[in-house]
């Protein structure tokens, strides 16, 4: 079993750039930031960047989607007191309460895989390579058969929980959260952008829910070369990220999912023939 390397020491300025901006641009994409972040080593030869810098990247990304939805994230802070009475009546705590249910099925299978041990034995470039390729198919089928009929508001408890089992399976590495759970609001039938704004609110409570997973490891590794390269990773991820949103939700209104399928499928072959080659 591989087990990922933790970095200890400082990292050279452009290796952290690379990783912020490999988290940053495909966090929110449908072609896996995860996937991408694992192969950068094993292609590469890089040293693994190690979880303290996954976290800072994630926090980078999360201050992005926070930044850029904020309105509908406050709303759903707001809603949090009524939800805990009970009440699910408001706008604001409809939203808490089917965030809160998207993200339940990603932090039990999180938790499976751990407990397994599977996490690590399915960051493989083999794995990634399928998941890349079969599940860009599958985002390109919801995209062309899915209907444009309801928009963000029209979001029930139904499509959170099949939206939320979606997320789960997106802990694969390839799969893509963003691209998993885009696929399936298309299929229920959310038009493209809103498809993507739901996938990005539900990214916050499960990127969330991950640091804190990661928090006590991180900060018993801790210390001050490490927590600058930190630092300066989560600044680039957030710039990255927050450039990669716009630019997404504006193409979004004018074409299709189709380009990061092409991207997705060729990336996958490629893989596939590293694999077995």
């Amino acid at each position: 079993m591989t087990q990922k390397i933790r970095n200890l020491w400082p990292m050279p300025l452009f290796h952290l750039l690379i990783v912020a901006a490999l988290q940053g641009i495909t966090e929110f994409l449908p072609v896996s930031s995860s996937g991408h972040l694992i192969l950068l080593p094993n292609l590469t030869g890089m040293q693994d960047q190690g979880q303290t810098i996954d976290v800072a990247v994630h926090v980078g990304t999360l201050l992005a989607v926070v930044l850029y939805f904020w309105s509908e994230v406050r709303q759903a802070l707001l809603g949090l007191p009524r939800l805990m009475t009970g009440r699910a009546d408001t706008p604001g705590s409809k939203l808490a309460l089917l965030l809160i249910i998207g993200t339940i099925p990603a932090i039990i299978f999180g938790l499976a895989l751990k407990i397994t041990g599977l996490d690590d034995q399915l960051r493989s470039v083999a794995v990634i390579g399928w998941t890349m390729l079969l599940f860009g198919l599958v985002l390109y089928w919801a995209d062309q058969v899915g209907s444009s009929e309801r928009g963000a508001a029209d979001w029930t408890m139904r499509d959170a929980v099949k939206m939320g089992l979606a997320q789960a399976l997106a802990l694969i590495p390839g799969t893509s959260r963003s691209g998993i759970t885009i696929s399936t609001a298309r299929l229920l039938g959310f038009e493209r952008s809103d498809a993507a704004r739901l996938s990005m609110l539900m990214s916050i409570p499960v990127i969330i829910a991950s640091g804190v997973a990661l928090g006590a490891e991180v900060i018993a590794d801790a210390n001050g070369a490490l927590a600058a390269d930190a630092a300066i990773a989560a600044v680039f991820a957030f710039v990255a990220a927050l450039l990669s949103i716009i630019v997404m939700m504006r193409l979004l209104k004018t074409i299709s999912y189709t380009p990061y399928v092409i991207y997705r499928v060729i990336l996958g072959l490629i893989l596939l023939w590293i694999a077995y080659a």
